[in-house]
């Protein structure tokens, strides 16, 4: 089985979208960015909000490539900011 980190690495995105996560990641903050993506009660596991982010993430890249009139790239940015975040936490743990 391939771990989270290897999944959210193979994703391939326009560079402008990587590179506005990138830059995004120095002010993530998980408590606050999770609750309102995964919609939990409690901040999961970096495994588990990568888990529960890569979904949600497909989604978005789906309605970006079939030009769906409800994607914003604003939300699309903030899930891989969360995406990014998550596996550099769980890469150094």
């Amino acid at each position: 089985m391939t771990d989270s980190v290897t999944l959210v690495q193979s994703l391939r995105r326009p560079k402008l979208l990587v590179r506005a996560a990138l830059l995004g990641r120095a002010n993530y903050n998980r408590n606050r960015v999770l609750k309102r993506l995964i919609r939990g009660l409690t901040t999961p596991s970096p495994q588990r909000a990568i888990m529960s982010l890569l979904p949600v993430e497909a989604n978005l890249e789906a309605a970006r490539c079939t030009g769906d009139a409800s994607y914003r790239a604003s939300r699309h940015v903030e899930v891989l900011i969360a995406l990014l975040a998550e596996a550099h936490f769980l890469a150094r743990s």
